[in-house]
């Protein structure tokens, strides 16, 4: 077998089994992005319940919490972050709530395309998945709610 053969077959090897390890690890309980490690795509959590819409956050004022780096606006809502994280991160890691609920799968999610329900925030794939987990809200975070258990392991 020619030097090439064999260099094609034990790189063909080698990618095939990253992609099985990377498929069956867990994913991250905080939803960042691939290439990222910033929660919320480096929104500001705080404002969503402060100033009532999405702000962006800046490095100069950021933590970490659950492996991820959070981003806040001002040292006021990194402050309240770290007083109660629990109270300020979006629900389910982050990831859409709709996918969470109506897919029992871990889907990524838009900054833009959130609501707060009863104290908690929940951000959506996008603004038209968000329409359609918005037609039964409580019936989705139930739903959610049985399902986040078992994929945040």
């Amino acid at each position: 077998m020619s030097f090439a053969k064999r260099f094609l077959r034990v790189t063909s090897a080698v990618f095939l089994g990253l992609f099985f390890l990377s498929s069956a690890q867990a994913a991250d309980v905080i939803y960042t992005g691939t290439f990222s490690d910033k929660a919320v795509s480096g929104y500001d959590t705080v404002a969503y319940f402060t100033d009532g819409k999405p702000v962006k956050g800046s490095e100069k004022f950021s933590t970490k919490y659950k492996g991820a780096v959070w981003q806040f606006a001002s040292q006021e809502h990194l402050d309240a972050f770290k007083a109660t994280p629990e109270k300020y991160a979006p629900q389910y890691g982050g990831y859409c709530a709709y996918a969470i609920a109506a897919k029992n799968a871990l889907v990524s999610s838009d900054p833009e395309a959130w609501k707060i329900v009863n104290g908690k925030l929940y951000l959506n794939y996008d603004k038209d998945i968000q329409a359609e987990w918005a037609m039964d809200i409580p019936g989705y975070i139930k739903k959610g709610d049985e399902n986040w258990p078992a994929l945040n392991k």
